[in-house]
């Protein structure tokens, strides 16, 4: 029989947060990163703020880029979290267990919508 307490605990593939926690930082900077540049572009834009320049800003190569990129981040961001709260609140496994496969259904449905709309552009 296994000790499983004290430094003869077994452990068994668990990374306990870290890996989590150091994807919500990383996704949220290039969020906050992604907004400083819209808003900077923005404000720094002179005239009215119509169609034509919105498209203009997410027009060049280096913002779709950016843009899709932080569309994945935030795909990443919301998963993380959301499976998080339902691991720590939701104590039914086959509720658990539905209510992340709807996450993950609805979060890639969101991200092929959200890329959809980037390749108008």
């Amino acid at each position: 029989m296994s000790v499983n307490y004290g430094s003869k605990r077994v452990v068994v593939g668990a990374h306990y947060g870290l890996r989590d926690w150091l994807a919500q930082r990383v996704t949220a900077a290039l969020i906050v990163l992604f907004t400083v540049v819209v808003l900077a572009q923005v404000l720094l834009t002179s005239g009215d703020i119509g169609y034509d320049k919105w498209a203009g800003i997410f027009s060049t190569q280096w913002m779709k880029a950016l843009t899709f990129s932080v569309f994945i981040a935030l795909t990443l961001h919301v998963w993380v979290g959301v499976r998080d709260i339902w691991m720590d609140y939701v104590k039914p496994v086959a509720v658990r267990l539905f209510l992340q496969v709807f996450t993950m259904v609805w979060l890639v449905s969101c991200l092929g919508w959200a890329i959809q709309v980037l390749w108008r552009l």
